[in-house]
């Protein structure tokens, strides 16, 4: 199949597939003149890369865990331990964004959104109240 069969396979743009190739996740057959070729393994290997992007798996780790998809003799308590590490680091990421989202809307709580040019919201930006950041 060409690209776009199999952009259309895998859920994932002519754009990435070309992207996923230039930095070696995946591979897929040349024919004489050039073009790609993709075969239904081709398609499998997007939509494994897909599905863990859509969970957010940086690239790299999507190289790991593909690499361990691949290997039918690897052992799950690897895939287990990277799938562990991404959880924490999105709770992480979470609490940070929660937090970021509590100041903004304490900031917001104090402005009056009115026809005033006073805006607790642009003086938080400024730093104004880094004294006082709940403020």
């Amino acid at each position: 199949m060409n690209i776009g069969e199999a952009a259309r396979g895998s859920g994932v743009s002519e754009k990435m597939i070309r992207h996923y190739e230039a930095i070696g996740l995946l591979a897929p057959a040349r024919q004489a003149n050039g073009y790609r070729r993709y075969a239904a393994a081709d398609v499998a290997v997007l939509r494994f890369i897909r599905h863990a992007r859509d969970l957010a798996f940086p690239l790299e780790e999507v190289r790991r865990l593909l690499a361990l998809w691949q290997d039918r003799g690897r052992a799950s308590a690897e895939v287990r331990g990277i799938a562990l590490a991404h959880v924490a680091a999105l709770e992480e990421k979470a609490a940070s964004l929660a937090a970021m989202a509590a100041s903004l809307r304490h900031l917001a709580s104090h402005c009056h959104g009115d026809g005033r040019p006073e805006c607790p919201i642009l003086d938080g930006l400024e730093g104004k109240h880094d004294d006082h950041p709940a403020c």
